[in-house]
């Protein structure tokens, strides 16, 4: 067979070295219209930063080395403009002599990958405005960064490229504002447990516009929607990307309105004889069995093998994408699997949710930082339909252990049984994960009935708000109209607590105040618990508190524009 691959980066490249170890005698030719094929676009940030000091590193292989390796016919700077798939042929434009000429297929593969979005804006022609998704763009960053000296940069988009930009940039110097149009960074988690997260960023001293949309550009500086004007030497656009699919337009293989591939679980168009993978397919969601972009490179190596496969005469099925990913920023991880509690709500599916604070490791030894975990399962059997982890260290397998259990349709009670690796410096007794799971079955056993910090504001005058926690936390920080009984003393003042009203119950994680639920179920009350306890009120109000002096001292100091 004669099979042609369009894109040479995660997934193309992988569909190659996987059709070459089925078929010696197939021919394969891989077009790539840059000039870099099987290049780490994940490490970019890094080498942008300084952290990966080697350019070449960033080459996993080179389009010499892939060809004498693997004998496939490597054409880069060589772009597809059209496919024919009547005829089956495409079209292809060689960059570097500007010759256009005909290509002919038995079987065809579409990896052309996404291109980053850019708003149209006014101005933009005034400021240095880049994107960041290949080999040119990191080095045309770096080269500004370090000839240029900009004192600051505004980045437009707060997921995954623009927080690793905004690290590695301040590392470099560069003051940085974060710039997002939602309620919070990092899409793929939830606002309450962004909390952490937008105040660990302020605390580096990094600036954040939340619900914040840039109308402008002016020489230096970025102009919102709410007239505040951001100081930016440089700018960064990261707000998305969008299949490149143009070249489809009249093939008629069916596209999606965004332009996304529509495959089958196969990995076939919908003309035969044409597969399609990566950044510009629509693939299933495997919780709400919807049908979405899911740009992660773990998937794309996958579903290169798979069609890879598929074309060799086998049947392999894609079985769907979860959307695992992890973030670092500094010495903080940002990490989530399967659907978001705001997912499931617009996709009407039911669930329960719970929030953990567990230590890394055991708590007597050196070292531990605390990780908050929020856990969504179905309210029937408790499957696993989503988790998000921030923390520190090990952040990363716990949650690749909660993706394996999504994967394979483990409950909570699962999670409580398994057996996993436990030493002092790694971790505790009962991890993280087990922890997550004994509290989640507790909800769906009805030994524990959680309330959220959504729920304080609705919450009747009569009912009774029960602070457990220690008298000097007590002091330190309350949330207001709650009263204060220490756990510890909790039984022997039982009268002062009129079992006639609903008692809510508050401690610093939850679990005290899932303690002192069950003392005072035993006696007759009822009771709700504070899922997350004060410390994810404390998160919240202290997020929104920042948020708002930021803009009164944005009044204050003039930057806004009239």
């Amino acid at each position: 067979m004669k099979i042609l691959i369009v894109g040479g980066v995660a997934g193309g490249a992988s569909t190659a070295a996987r059709l070459r170890r089925n078929s010696e005698k197939d021919e394969i030719i891989l077009f790539e219209k840059g000039a870099h094929i099987s290049f780490a676009n994940c490490g970019l940030p890094y080498y942008i930063g300084n952290v990966i000091t080697n350019k070449e590193a960033l080459l996993l292989q080179t389009p010499k080395s892939f060809q004498d390796r693997f004998r496939v016919d490597v054409r880069v700077n060589s772009e597809v403009v059209s496919v024919n798939c009547e005829k089956k042929t495409v079209c292809v434009k060689n960059h570097d002599t500007g010759e256009t000429y005909i290509q002919d297929y038995d079987k065809l593969v579409l990896s052309p990958g996404a291109a980053p979005i850019v708003p149209e804006m006014k101005g933009m022609a005034f400021n240095h405005v880049f994107t960041l998704r290949n080999i040119p763009d990191a080095y045309a960053i770096r080269d500004y960064v370090e000839h240029i000296r900009p004192k600051s940069c505004a980045i437009i988009g707060g997921g995954f490229i623009g927080l690793e930009m905004a690290e590695n940039l301040q590392r470099s110097g560069v003051e940085v504002s974060v710039i997002e149009a939602a309620s919070h960074v990092m899409a793929p988690i939830d606002n309450d447990m962004a909390h952490d997260l937008q105040n660990y960023m302020r605390a580096k001293g990094m600036k954040l516009y939340l619900n914040s949309r840039a109308l402008a550009v002016t020489e230096n500086s970025v102009v919102l929607e709410k007239g505040i004007e951001v100081a930016a030497d440089m700018i960064l656009m990261s707000i998305g990307i969008t299949p490149e699919t143009g070249f489809l337009k009249d093939s008629g293989i069916a596209l999606e309105q965004r332009g996304e591939i529509i495959v089958n679980d196969y990995m076939e168009t919908s003309v035969k004889d044409v597969y399609a993978l990566g950044d510009a397919v629509s693939v299933r969601h495997i919780v709400s069995g919807k049908q979405m972009l899911i740009p992660l490179a773990a998937p794309a190596n996958k579903q290169g093998r798979i069609v890879a496969d598929n074309i060799c005469g086998q049947k392999q099925k894609y079985r769907g994408s979860q959307g695992t990913s992890i973030l670092k920023l500094f010495e903080m991880s940002i990490a989530a699997t399967g659907e978001k509690e705001a997912s499931l709500m617009s996709s009407g599916i039911p669930y329960k949710k719970v929030f953990t604070y567990s230590l890394s490791h055991a708590g007597y030894y050196p070292g531990g930082r605390m990780m908050s975990i929020k856990l969504l399962f179905s309210p029937d059997e408790g499957k696993i339909l989503g988790a998000q982890i921030v923390g520190y260290e090990g952040v990363d397998k716990r949650i690749d252990t909660f993706a394996n259990a999504l994967r394979f349709g483990l409950t909570v009670y699962d999670l409580q049984e398994m057996e996993l690796a436990y030493a002092p410096p790694f971790s505790s007794a009962k991890d993280p994960v087990n922890m997550a799971g004994y509290v989640a079955g507790n909800v769906l056993d009805g030994k524990m009935k959680p309330f959220y910090i959504e729920d304080l504001s609705s919450i009747q005058e009569e009912a009774v708000l029960l602070d457990v926690r220690t008298d000097k936390e007590f002091e330190g920080g309350h949330i207001h109209g709650a009263v204060n009984i220490p756990l510890d003393s909790l039984r022997s003042r039982l009268k002062e607590i009129d079992k006639n009203k609903k008692v809510y119950i508050i401690c610093q994680i939850g679990l005290r105040g899932y303690i002192a639920q069950r003392i005072l179920d035993q006696n007759g009350y009822e009771t709700l618990n504070l899922s997350g306890g004060y410390r994810l009120y404390r998160a919240a109000e202290m997020d929104e508190k920042d948020e708002a002096e930021f803009y009164r001292n944005c009044l204050h100091c003039g930057k806004i524009i009239e």
